[in-house]
């Protein structure tokens, strides 16, 4: 098997495995394959807990290269898209990059003329092809047309291989064993198209299943190989998962449930659903699915599979339950923390960041912090360009920056918002040349995602000084409306409280959880600026 090109630092504790590849057509057993030194007593001895990350990161798709296994997910509106984890664990995860690095599907992308809330990157599937030693990335957009972005790494450069004019609605990617590649989508009526060679055309399509009227809804397709048999893993949103089986890619296929309104691992959360299954190199698999756990949206969980004499796989539970905790599948490895400080030093902006749409890239600057020149003149947040968001870590945590304040000029407001279709922010806001520190909420959507409040401010206090410290701390556990809280600080150390508690929606709706936001916006004229000099992220 070719490897990967990218060959991290740190110490693998695996070694390498030969010729198996999930998300490929692969073997179900891998018994050939020793077991590292000490890799068996860890996993007795160490327990993982489900969420294995509690952020935002839904549809799941995971495969397995080499001993490194990867998992992308949904971004919709934010840019750059469909983020790619990485873990040699499966339980420890990892920012490594972005497979779709500009949303450059229209000018509502770009907050230009309209907004793109909700659309874009979701549903998509991530595969490896050992053939050519490259990552695929599929999706469609808009309902309009099929997207291929390919690279050598999964930390890039991805550039888009090409655009097929069907929709593959919820795609799931399969390259066979003779390297045919093949893609299985579609909504209640499956469908599975098979491309070129190249993976840049269609050459056929079939219908091969009509799901049940009894059931209802199937989506969120993932398309695998294993032991001679295809399967296609279906969701029925948002509350149940099913397997359709068939030796040929076209079917026909037989149905079996694999688990319907089953209790979570979460308090107040939703059933695990719509994800994806991988093996290890040691021929064990593993379902990792997200369960619904808004305000702070849909994380992901894992659970062991075996397999039944017939070829079907069956979920692990832990006392008629999705485990709140299994044993490791591989010995623990320690990975880049999804926590702690930025100080953007660098050219480039890690991989944890995902701006609110595209931004403009004349309008900030990286290295020895962050510096946001204002991008546009609005009095709505939602139609602020440059507002720079990182996912909020469950069940509480607590963002804070430092914020350069001495050249914003007049009208312009820069902060740190709990951004969702209802928000609420502290900030700076400068009038007259001189600043407040003020809370505001009353940021709200409708259910078409059009701005319906741009926001009240609750509290204020005057300040002087060029330098501020703002803080948010939010509860994202599900269940009840969930508190944001803000305060400032002027010396970095200690914090006052501003404003009423801000109750957090728990809807699903908008699909995506909170996010921390830094934002910077004129409302009178462009030409002001901001620099964060430090982010940090810190749980109790």
């Amino acid at each position: 098997m070719s490897r990967p090109r990218h060959v991290p630092s740190r110490r693998r504790v695996l070694a390498t495995t030969a010729g198996l590849i999930a998300g490929a057509a692969v073997p179900v057993t891998g018994t050939a394959l020793a077991r590292a030194a000490g890799g068996t007593a860890a996993r007795q001895q160490e327990q993982f807990t489900n969420p294995v990350l509690w952020q935002d990161f839904a549809d799941v798709d995971i495969i397995r290269v080499g001993d490194t296994f990867y998992y992308t997910a949904s971004t919709m509106h934010y840019s750059p898209g469909a983020p790619i984890l990485r873990s040699y664990d499966l339980a420890n995860w990892e920012f490594a990059g972005h497979a779709v690095p500009v949303l450059d599907f229209g000018s509502k992308y770009d907050l230009d003329g309209g907004q793109a809330y909700i659309d874009g990157i979701w549903a998509s599937s991530l595969g490896y092809r050992p053939s050519d030693s490259t990552f695929y990335w599929v999706g469609q957009i808009d309902f309009s047309q099929t997207h291929v972005y390919t690279a050598s790494a999964v930390e890039g450069p991805w550039s888009r291989h090409a655009t097929i004019p069907s929709v593959y609605y919820d795609a799931g990617l399969l390259f066979d064993e003779d390297d045919t590649p093949y893609v299985a989508y579609g909504n209640t009526t499956i469908s599975v198209a098979q491309l070129s060679a190249d993976a840049t055309s269609q050459v056929s399509a079939q219908e091969v299943f009509s799901t049940p009227s009894d059931i209802g809804t199937l989506e969120g397709s993932r398309f695998y190989k294993i032991n001679g048999n295809y399967y296609i893993f279906l969701t029925r949103p948002a509350n149940g998962q099913y397997i359709l089986k068939s030796s040929s890619p076209f079917g026909p296929y037989e149905l079996r449930e694999l688990l319907l309104d089953l209790p979570g691992p979460i308090e107040g959360g939703g059933v695990p659903h719509q994800g994806g299954l991988v093996d290890t190199p040691d021929g064990d698999w593993y379902y990792m699915a997200f369960v619904d756990a808004y305000p702070g949206g849909r994380v992901p969980a894992l659970a062991p599979i075996t397999w039944t004499s017939d070829g079907w796989p069956e979920l692990q539970l832990v006392g008629g339950a999705w485990g709140e905790s299994y044993p490791y599948p591989l010995p623990p490895v320690e990975v880049e923390p999804m926590i702690g400080v930025d100080t953007f030093e660098g050219t480039e902006l890690a991989p944890k960041w995902e701006w609110n749409h595209n931004p403009d890239t004349t309008a900030f600057e990286v290295g020895a912090g962050l510096t946001l020149r204002t991008a546009t003149v609005t009095d709505d947040l939602y139609a602020a360009r440059n507002t720079l968001t990182h996912r909020i870590q469950g069940p509480t945590s607590t963002a804070t920056i430092e914020l350069d304040i001495s050249a914003m000029s007049d009208g312009d407001r820069a902060g740190l918002a709990l951004l969702r279709d209802s928000s609420a922010w502290i900030g700076v806001t400068r009038e007259g040349g001189a600043s407040r520190v003020v809370m505001v909420d009353g940021l709200t959507m409708d259910g078409d995602w059009n701005t319906t409040g741009t926001g009240t401010e609750r509290d204020a206090a005057d300040f002087s000084g060029d330098k501020i410290w703002l803080r948010a701390n939010a509860d994202i556990r599900p269940g009840s409306p969930r508190p944001g809280r803000f305060s400032y600080s002027t010396d970095g150390t200690t914090f006052t409280a501003l404003g009423p508690d801000f109750s957090m929606h728990n809807d699903w709706p908008f699909f995506m959880g909170y996010r921390y936001a830094i934002f910077n916006h004129a409302t009178q004229a462009l030409g002001g600026s901001v620099t964060v000099a430090r982010f940090e992220l810190a749980t109790p």
